[in-house]
């Protein structure tokens, strides 16, 4: 209960801040910057690959904080640290403000099962191995708060279940992240990535 009130406040305290966290950047620059993110990523951000996630649609001051983070080494991915690498802070703040504008696809998990789980993980968490209610950064529709917590309704279910894995194994680090899903069982985090797909984000 503690850990999930200290995960709650932190994202309270996170949305009261995000106004100022972040400059904007400038959408229509964006859109030409963006041709080149296409190939991996699709038309205005709708993944056509379950391995490369969507942007559509993700909330202000997330994508250009991973940007920075390929840049830095921060986050390792050898595809977006090479492209990262000739990015400015501006090219970034343009990327991040054109995906924004986007609309997110809407999905549908297809095991019920799954579904179920997921949704039980997603919204109560599981208290007998400390894991907190995902909707306790990211809302109970998924949408985020920004910039630091990411909008997950409607992630490609393949891409989410890879993440969180790699929060499971180490392979990403995050404060939060890495702690819960290390808690997480594999079938909760194939649960929760397939619940996830089907939540709308508005």
């Amino acid at each position: 209960m503690f850990e999930r009130s200290r995960i709650a406040l932190i994202g309270a305290v996170a949305l009261a801040a995000c106004t100022t966290a972040h400059a904007a950047g400038d959408p229509a620059a964006g859109e030409k910057k963006a041709e080149a993110c296409v190939a991996c990523h699709g038309p205005q951000g709708i993944s056509q690959n379950a391995e490369f996630p969507n942007l559509a649609g993700q909330v202000d001051g997330y994508i250009a904080t991973q940007l920075q983070g390929f840049k830095t080494g921060e986050r390792q991915n050898p595809i977006m640290q090479g492209i990262a690498a000739g990015l400015s802070e501006e090219d970034m703040r343009d990327l991040d403000a054109y995906y924004a504008k986007q609309k997110r696809p809407e999905g549908a998990a297809t095991d019920p099962q799954l579904v179920e789980l997921g949704q039980q993980v997603y919204r109560g968490g599981n208290a007998k191995m400390g894991v907190s209610a995902c909707m306790s950064c990211h809302g109970p529709t998924g949408a985020g708060i920004p910039p630091h917590y990411p909008s997950v309704a409607g992630q490609l279910p393949a891409y989410a279940e890879k993440q969180l894995l790699a929060f499971k194994k180490g392979e990403r680090q995050h404060e939060i992240m890495s702690r819960i899903a290390f808690r997480m069982s594999e079938q909760e985090i194939r649960a929760v990535s397939q619940y996830m797909y089907g939540l709308r984000k508005n």
